[in-house]
């Protein structure tokens, strides 16, 4: 059996790179608030070469799509726009990149030209403080600097918020307001048990249908189909407005998921719900990655997402 396919016909083509593990909010579905999760300039990165050269050694195999550069928060990674550009001249050119916007407004530019072609940010609150009860930190004014930074060099945006209940439940419609506002797209997520809620996420836990309900009582919409591997699902307005719900729980994409996962020490996964590390190297020969590869598919799940104890610091996002 080829690598990049299994007997349920799932591939591994959008490969999600996780640059550091250090975060400069602290999220309360992804810390418990711990101040040790913010970063610190003398933690050891890898540099880009080390990532360039996996990533490469990957894409011989796979022949990737899509390259996602996560985190932690990959804006607090050194060489950012370095990897971008070396990405860019191995002709993959589908590179986009998941971060809070917190330091996005004096990077957009840099990394635009370097190569990115699209920022998911996420934004889980527009009112200040709620802001701060999910994130533990002020400003979001810098966040939404950052978005319309993002749109003024030609990035495409969309904005994805986890929505918990007794937090942030309250900014359901004010979230979908601003990104109508802005002509972008957002993405709602129900919590995941990953990390510190591993085994509890009932208490916070808001399920797609709840969203699209408190939806309703403002818009009208109707659901669009599916695309193949898609994440979320999603609706458009009758004026025309698209947004998305990623509902790992309530409808769940394991059955045609395509995502393989490359965390910050080299260690490969084909599923958020599986913790076991597989560790590659630039120099494996082809048998021997394509042997970790096969292991990382047999990964993933068959039917529903089922968490891990790894944080998404860990795993990345």
């Amino acid at each position: 059996m080829i690598p990049n396919t299994d007997p349920y016909n799932r591939t591994f083509k959008n490969l999600r790179v996780s640059l550091t593990d250090v975060c400069n909010l602290n999220c309360v579905y992804c810390t418990l608030g711990n101040e040790d999760d913010i970063v610190a300039d003398h933690r050891p990165q890898k540099n880009a070469s080390f990532f360039l050269n996996l990533i490469v050694k990957l894409h011989q195999q796979l022949n990737l799509e899509t390259i996602r550069l996560t985190g932690g928060e990959p804006l607090l990674y050194r060489e950012l726009p370095q990897l971008i550009q070396g990405l860019n001249q191995q002709n993959l050119h589908q590179i986009q990149m998941t971060t809070n916007g917190y330091l996005l407004a004096r990077q957009a530019q840099a990394l635009k030209n370097a190569g990115l072609k699209s920022v998911n940010v996420s934004l889980d609150a527009i009112e200040e403080d709620v802001f701060f009860a999910i994130t533990k930190r002020k400003n979001v004014n810098k966040v939404i600097a950052g978005i319309d930074a993002a749109l003024n060099c030609g990035l495409t945006v969309k904005l994805n918020a986890v929505i918990m209940k007794g937090i942030n439940e309250s900014q359901i419609l004010p979230l979908l307001d601003f990104a109508f506002s802005k002509n972008i797209t957002i993405r709602f997520l129900e919590v995941m048990a990953m990390g510190h809620l591993y085994t509890n996420t009932e208490t916070h836990f808001v399920a797609q249908q709840q969203i699209l309900d408190t939806i309703a009582t403002k818009y009208s919409f109707t659901q669009k189909d599916r695309q193949l591997s898609a994440t979320a699902n999603y609706w458009q307005t009758t004026c025309g407005q698209t947004f998305g719900i990623i509902a790992n729980e309530s409808a769940p994409f394991c059955h045609d998921c395509n995502r393989l996962r490359l965390d910050a020490k080299g260690n490969i996964y084909g599923c958020l719900s599986n913790n076991n590390p597989i560790a590659i190297t630039p120099d494996l020969d082809d048998f021997a990655l394509t042997q970790k590869l096969q292991t990382a598919m047999q990964q993933k799940q068959l039917f529903k997402f089922t968490g891990s104890s790894l944080s998404m610091l860990q795993i990345g996002g």
